[in-house]
């Protein structure tokens, strides 16, 4: 649990959401999620114990059957729209790290 706009987390990234349950659910086999925070340098802190917020927050799925991926990355501000998935390659260059080690894609 990270600190979220309350706009971006009730609008686009509830949608984000929803999009990827329903997609579990209809999936022919096992799916991976993995939703993490982007912590940019300077991000902001709130309250007392400074607890950092998340510049951007972003979402992989990973279909085991297909052997397909892709991620949906957002700002996490208040006028971040929901917009198309990007591929795990460009994930794994925007955080700098490899979530999917080994894992055959297509």
């Amino acid at each position: 649990m990270v600190p979220q706009n309350p706009q971006q987390n009730s609008g686009p990234w509830s949608k984000i959401e929803q999009d990827t349950r329903r997609y579990v659910m209809r999936a022919q086999g096992d799916v991976f999620v993995i939703t993490g925070p982007v912590f940019e340098p300077g991000s902001p802190t709130i309250g007392a114990n400074q607890v950092r917020v998340p510049t951007h927050l972003f979402k992989l799925v990973y279909d085991a059957t297909t052997q397909k991926a892709w991620a949906h990355w957002r700002a996490n501000a208040e006028d971040a729209l929901a917009g198309r998935p990007i591929s795990y390659g460009e994930l794994e260059r925007r955080i700098r790290m490899e979530l999917l080690p080994g894992v055959p894609l297509r």
